[in-house]
């Protein structure tokens, strides 16, 4: 009786401390949640989550062409995740999380376990539920507090948010190396493909990177990688998830990974970097993370071809003034004599030289009599014949003269020489090298001012400055048209005489005398307007511009979109003596296609965010010649009264990207309908229509003669050469497109004594328009009211008598069409070199 009191009294204290520790760690239990709760997030947050996505920029027809952004991230639903890679990450990471509520015991007393044994908390333990909440809003600190947190948060998250939530922020989240958050994200950077493309063995290696992504990294271990997909394939199979015939098929599988550049549509590097700085001008280094879409003005196809077109152009000009040898020789150590050594540390130089418009580096391993073998970065090694460039390799001496004719390849090649191969349509390559030179090429939508190409130079890697938007370079002779619209609005005509004879200026302020010349060195003497335009006679626009004097027509330049303060205040402004970009010049030149309207250049059309809903919507100027005539007549009024007041006729084509964007990141208002900006006529429209025609006829008979080869009739266009000549250009367009072409070096160098704007730029606009206007129908400018059209004698401008041979017809103004007897001869007298100059005026 004495032992069986004894017992209860032994079990009874039992019952107590067991009853006190339990009570005790309610108490503390209940404790640390009335600590920690109240300092928990809301997990309606986590509904309202922005990932970090990076921003994308489109073209106009939707084809991804840049993304910025430290993460590459490209959110998916749960509904898109394929069953395989649910199945393969929960049996890596979670089995039972379908069974638990966000806590694992099974995985708390494994983590326990291991604190006991080392003394120090352990990774493991954690449910995707526990992940999904330290992800979010928790540190990855290794201590108890953070764990109590994670713990609640984890049960909290079960609570509010169903199981495919959970799993679908988790997906989008995790880290997976190479700077690739989220599952679709990690399929892009190591497969090149969406994640729903994957096989199992690839879709098992993914599951394996958010334990550990630097050590089961697929490209950096791939050993260590196998083994960890090989582990998860083996879970699957023992949780019934797949079968044998697909594990064994799955465990097979060579390993594929390998690093993926970001897969654009269309890389346009250098529209990308321009639409980016107006961006991130408008919303800040946030837009590199918020996830917002830009979509530009970009016309994919175009875009392509004008790229093409300036790469094309570089190197047949290029090819010109001969080859200039190797980038570089590579001289190997003395102790790596095995061919098969030599070919590996040939390799490891070749995967530093990133390919430049499309020219592949390779290196010259031998050298034959007229022959040659080059090691390809991928391995391959290939014969160059004589014929693939070899023969044609004559020595760069200076921009006008080139060496002899090798007569054998070791004239030009030897072992070790980094050179640059062009692939040929044949699976053939041809010796090349990459460009001194540089070259750009924009162009727009005359109607509203839409960049639909920009190409800033060569290759975007080789240099980021855009010379399309940066560029400040002469424009020469593509200048005058916008001289000659001056004098017809100051009463020339196209049949005015002005005497293109030498002429010469002197002045103290002048280092020395001026003696400006035509590009042949040859004089005509009296010339009609017409024809000076199109043969492009220097000496006959001096004689127009001193006529009408340098101030006037400099604040005629204004409505033009050029910066008057740096025009320059001497006669050399009619040789095109001041430096614009191109995109000046094209938006310049739409004056003259669009009939007179000034429209402004811009290139983001619409901005939406990360949820696709618009946030910006460009509402552009356009030319009222497309526009009803019941909304002209209703809105015109109104509209140039607002644009007086918005648009200042001095403002600066170097601002005209950051001015066509908002000031301020609006909101849009897609139940409004936008009204439609008329933009500002700037040119009487016969004014318009005569200029016009005497732009196509230098397309037609003129410098710009080779733009026939497009079989057209309704291209207009001028070309330009500077004195050097050092830059070459073309700006041409029809009623639907404008686009300028310009080629010359960055460090102002000569070209060459035989290039010019005709040889140099304008064979990169044929290229370009070639593509660009096929199947545009042709449409030719209907004659305006008050023209009048008069057969003259070419010698001397006036009106032909009956019966006279050699006239030909010209177009005038009503009010200044010639007469039986007119004064056309005192009017070209009036533009000799008896007219007084001042010094102001002199170059």
């Amino acid at each position: 009786m004495e032992k069986i009191s004894k017992n209860y009294r032994t079990v009874r204290l039992i019952c107590w401390l067991l009853l006190a520790g339990i009570s005790a760690t309610a108490l503390s239990t209940g404790g640390l949640y009335l600590y920690l709760s109240p300092k928990l997030p809301s997990v309606e947050a986590l509904r309202q989550i922005k990932f970090q996505t990076p921003l994308r920029i489109y073209s106009a027809d939707g084809k991804l062409i840049g993304e910025f952004g430290e993460k590459r991230r490209s959110p998916i639903r749960y509904d898109q995740i394929p069953q395989a890679y649910i199945d393969a990450i929960l049996a890596a990471e979670d089995d039972q999380f379908y069974k638990h509520h966000g806590v694992s015991i099974k995985g708390l007393l494994r983590a326990a376990s291991q604190i006991l044994q080392t003394g120090q908390i352990q990774g493991g333990g954690s449910t995707i539920t526990m992940q999904v909440a330290r992800n979010f809003f928790l540190t990855f600190d290794q201590t108890f507090l953070r764990k109590a947190n994670e713990i609640l948060l984890a049960i909290k998250i079960e609570n509010e948010l169903s199981k495919p939530e959970i799993l679908e922020l988790y997906v989008n989240k995790i880290y997976l190396g190479n700077r690739a958050y989220g599952i679709e994200a990690a399929s892009q950077v190591y497969y090149g493909k969406s994640i729903d493309q994957l096989n199992l063995a690839q879709l098992a290696m993914i599951a394996g990177l958010p334990k550990a992504p630097s050590r089961y990294n697929p490209i950096a271990n791939p050993p260590r990688a196998t083994i960890r997909r090989n582990w998860i394939l083996g879970r699957m199979l023992e949780l019934g998830k797949i079968n044998q015939a697909q594990y064994t098929e799955a465990l097979n599988t060579p390993l594929s990974a390998r690093f993926h550049e970001l897969a654009l549509d269309l890389s346009s590097p250098y529209v990308a970097e321009v639409a980016r700085q107006q961006v991130i001008d408008f919303y800040g280094e946030d837009a590199y993370s918020d996830g917002l879409k830009v979509y530009t003005t970009i016309d994919t196809k175009l875009q392509e071809t004008a790229q093409k077109a300036v790469v094309s152009g570089l190197l047949t000009y290029d090819s010109r003034h001969g080859y200039r040898g190797p980038e570089k020789t590579i001289k190997l150590n003395d102790n790596i004599s095995e061919p098969e050594e030599r070919q590996k540390a040939y390799l490891e130089e070749l995967n530093k030289i990133p390919v430049l418009g499309g020219l592949q580096p390779a290196i010259i391993t031998e050298v034959f009599e007229q022959s040659a073998t080059a090691l390809l970065g991928d391995g391959n090694n290939i014969t160059l014949e004589w014929e693939q460039g070899l023969a044609s390799a004559q020595r760069y001496i200076n921009e006008d003269r080139v060496g002899s004719p090798p007569t054998k390849a070791s004239q030009i090649l030897s072992e070790g020489d980094l050179v640059r191969l062009l692939p040929q349509s044949d699976q053939q390559w041809q010796l090349s090298q990459v460009p001194a030179a540089q070259s750009a090429l924009v162009a727009l939508n005359p109607e509203d001012g839409a960049i639909v190409s920009l190409v800033g130079g060569f290759d975007f890697r080789q240099s980021h400055f855009n010379r399309a938007v940066q560029a400040e370079r002469q424009p020469g002779s593509s200048f005058k048209p916008f001289i000659y619209t001056a004098a017809l609005e100051s009463g020339f005509t196209p049949a005015t005489l002005i005497n293109d004879a030498p002429i010469v200026f002197e002045d103290a302020s002048l280092e020395g005398t001026w003696r400006p010349e035509n590009d042949s060195g040859q004089f005509l003497g009296p010339t009609r307007m017409r024809q000076a335009l199109y043969q492009s006679r220097n000496l006959v626009s001096i004689r127009i511009l001193r006529s009408m004097g340098i101030r006037p027509t400099i604040e005629k330049m204004a409505r033009f979109g050029f910066d008057t303060g740096k025009l320059p205040r001497d006669l050399s402004l009619a040789l095109g003596s001041h430096a614009v970009t191109p995109l000046q010049i094209a938006t310049g030149y739409a004056v003259f296609a669009n009939g007179g309207f000034r429209v402004e250049p811009y290139l983001v059309k619409s901005i939406a965010d990360v949820k696709g809903d618009l946030i910006f919507e460009e509402n552009p100027l356009v030319a009222c010649r497309l526009c009803p005539e019941r909304l002209a007549h209703k809105q015109k009024e109104e509209v140039e009264t607002e644009i007086e007041t918005t648009e200042d006729e001095a403002e600066t084509l170097d601002d005209l990207l950051a001015e066509t964007a908002p000031s301020e990141p609006p909101a849009v208002d897609m139940t409004a309908t936008k009204p439609v900006r008329l933009a500002k006529r700037i040119l009487d429209e016969r004014d318009a229509f005569i200029i016009d025609s005497m732009l196509r006829d230098v397309v037609k008979k003129g410098t710009g003669k080779k733009a026939m080869a497009l079989g057209r009739d309704d291209l207009a266009g001028k070309t330009g050469t500077t004195n050097g000549p050092r830059d070459a250009w073309f700006s041409g367009y029809n009623h639907q497109l404008v686009a300028t072409a310009w080629l010359g070096f960055d460090q102002n160098f000569n070209l060459g004594r035989r290039e010019y704007g005709g040889s140099a730029a304008l064979p990169v606009w044929i290229d370009f328009m070639s593509i660009a206007l096929d199947g545009m129908p042709e449409a030719h400018r209907r004659q305006p009211d008050g023209i009048i059209t008069v057969r003259i004698d070419p010698k001397t401008g006036k009106r032909a008598q009956p019966g006279s041979s050699g006239a030909i017809f010209e177009i005038f103004k009503v009010e200044n069409a010639p007469e039986e007897s007119d004064a056309t001869h005192s009017q070209q007298e009036s533009l000799d070199e008896s007219d007084e100059t001042l010094p102001e005026e002199l170059f």
